[in-house]
């Protein structure tokens, strides 16, 4: 099983190597960072580390 990297949103660490391999960067990790920039990131709640 792959580590979950994104609780908010589903995303684990192999969902983002193969966006990786696919388009030659990740859009997964460019779709995180745009939804955390409108604060639709709740990884404080979401993750159970709390972060």
């Amino acid at each position: 099983m792959s580590e979950m990297i994104c609780y908010c949103f589903g995303f684990t660490a192999e969902d983002i190597e193969r966006d990786y391999q696919k388009n030659g960067s990740s859009t997964i990790m460019e779709k995180i960072r745009t939804e955390k920039k409108i604060g639709n990131c709740q990884c404080a709640l979401e993750n159970p580390k709390g972060r």
